[in-house]
């Protein structure tokens, strides 16, 4: 059986354009979803720093992950996705980190 691998991407974004965020964040939740993988949500500002952004989703293996990143800068609807971030500004700078679960046995 193949490890999960959840990949959680750190967002500092720009307030001002919250609602690009989550335009952004709307269609990449769509787009992981259609391509095999499982998004568990952005997490936005609340209270406290109003700047950080937080997503999380999850793939089968780190190779279907692989086969779903070869999309970006090629496939029109990714490269869409990244036209609303590049336009707007609403992220100033983002951090991916790669993680396994530990799940509870009983």
């Amino acid at each position: 059986m193949a490890a999960v691998i959840t990949c959680v991407v750190h967002y500092t974004i720009d307030p001002a354009q919250i609602e690009a965020f989550e335009r952004f964040a709307r269609t990449w939740m769509r787009l992981v979803a259609r391509h095999g993988g499982v998004h568990h949500g952005y997490f936005l500002p609340a209270e406290g720093a109003s700047d950080r952004a937080e997503a999380l989703f999850s793939f089968e293996s780190l190779a279907a992950y692989e086969q779903y990143r070869a999309r970006f800068g090629v496939d029109p609807e990714f490269v869409a996705a990244d036209r609303i971030r590049d336009e707007s500004g609403c992220v100033l700078r983002y951090e991916r980190t790669f993680m396994r679960p530990l799940l509870p046995t009983d």
